[in-house]
């Protein structure tokens, strides 16, 4: 019983007075905080002693609770429930570092369930930015030191649009133990594995560098136990960035479409501004007719000209694969001025020693998977907006010496 409800009995039973104490039972109230007033020894004349500051007691070491029971069966029989409580939700034993559950411990899918599945949280890698079609993702490893065990991490990308119901389309799921590890999966997706801050923490990377620019993604990952159980989605939704543009290829194009649709107009001028305006990207049209409008507005906006040159049909099939754009990039596509550039951006790339049989898949521990890393780079081209043509402003100013 507790001990205040032991006094509590002693009390009632009027075994214990001012006048009489039972061996063995002594009670200092005034030595470390304010003696309560329900304290019935403490009330005594001179015994008293105002502390109105609680006082922390010293700690000389910290040692886990049931180290401080002397016997040893309730000691172990203590460790045991507090391991079980800790690892394995107070339903099973703790063996090794795996968690044994009870019989009551199972979910309706009819799987051991006593040991908790944490839930991987899948970000943006933070040290590669996402360009038009390259996009870095990354993930802790969920493995406790006891209980569960990680097969396996599941991962799944889809390109969502409007026109695609995105229920009944699926996209494609990949392991990350048995394709990208393996090396079974394309050359367009990479895995990789690092260490954070603790070594003991690892940190998958998966990087996909085949997406479509301007296009909307949603990427799911669930990690797979080796008893075959899966854990909660995670889940990243992001847009691309928009696609490359050739901006002086584009005022090039803008002057030659005037240069074809000025003064008198053959056919065979007509067929030549067809096929150009047709060859570009959708994108790339954009910031023609954008050009064009900035330098030739004033002889008739380019889809004002182009419907008078080429006749309703051939401007429809020009014209209508602008709605390709997204209102986003399209904004940006606006911009008085846009630039090229190339990065150099290093990853891990990380490939498995081993073979893991077919059909063992939950029964491997991904943690204990060989592997082999190594550093490449990627080379990411991104487009740099702005209102004018970069003009840089370096200042200069006096500064002393002392």
């Amino acid at each position: 019983m507790p001990f205040i409800t032991y006094l509590s009995g002693l009390l009632t039973a009027q075994m214990l007075s001012d006048d009489q104490l039972i061996s063995g039972v002594e009670i200092r109230c005034e030595e470390k905080g304010r003696c309560p007033s329900t304290c019935h020894l403490c009330r005594r004349p001179g015994k008293e002693q105002l502390s109105p500051t609680p006082v922390l007691l010293e700690i000389n070491h910290v040692v886990p609770l049931y180290t401080l029971i002397q016997d040893n069966g309730t000691k172990e029989a203590f460790k045991s429930a507090l391991m079980s409580s800790y690892w394995c939700s107070g339903k099973g034993d703790v063996i090794d570092d795996w968690c044994r559950c009870d019989l009551s411990a199972f979910d309706a899918s009819g799987l051991p369930n006593c040991s908790p599945f944490p839930q991987p949280v899948l970000r943006l890698s933070p040290t590669v930015e996402p360009s038009s079609t390259v996009v870095s993702l990354e993930w802790v490893d969920v493995q406790p030191a006891i209980g569960t065990k990680v097969s396996d991490y599941i991962l799944q990308h889809k390109k969502v649009d409007e026109y695609t119901d995105t229920d009944l389309y699926t996209g494609e799921f990949l392991s990350f133990a048995d394709d990208l590890l393996s090396g079974l999966g394309t050359s367009c997706v990479a895995a990789g594995r690092s260490h954070g801050e603790v070594p003991e923490v690892s940190i998958y990377s998966v990087i996909f560098k085949c997406l479509e620019p301007d296009g909307l993604y949603k990427f799911t990952l669930y990690a797979v136990d080796t008893r075959g159980r899966h854990s909660e989605l995670s889940t990243v939704t992001l847009r691309t960035a928009c696609p490359l543009v050739d901006d002086n290829k584009a005022e090039e194009i803008a002057d030659k479409i005037y240069n074809l649709y000025n003064g008198y107009t053959s056919g065979k001028e007509q067929q030549m501004a067809y096929n150009t305006l047709m060859e570009v990207s959708a994108s790339m049209l954009f910031r023609v007719q954008h050009h064009y409008n900035s330098h030739y507005e004033k002889f008739g906006d380019f889809v004002w000209r182009s419907e008078d040159e080429l006749g309703p049909r051939k401007a429809h099939l020009i014209l209508r694969r602008l709605e390709r754009v997204s209102s986003h990039c399209s904004s940006l596509l606006r911009s008085a001025y846009i630039q090229s550039r190339v990065e150099t951006v290093p990853y891990l790339f990380c490939r498995s020693e081993e073979v893991r049989p077919a059909g063992m898949v939950w029964y491997s521990i991904l943690k204990d998977t060989k592997i082999t890393c190594e550093e490449k780079m990627v080379s990411m081209a991104r487009n740099t907006y702005g209102e004018s043509k970069g003009r840089y402003y370096l200042t200069l100013s006096k500064v002393s010496p002392f």
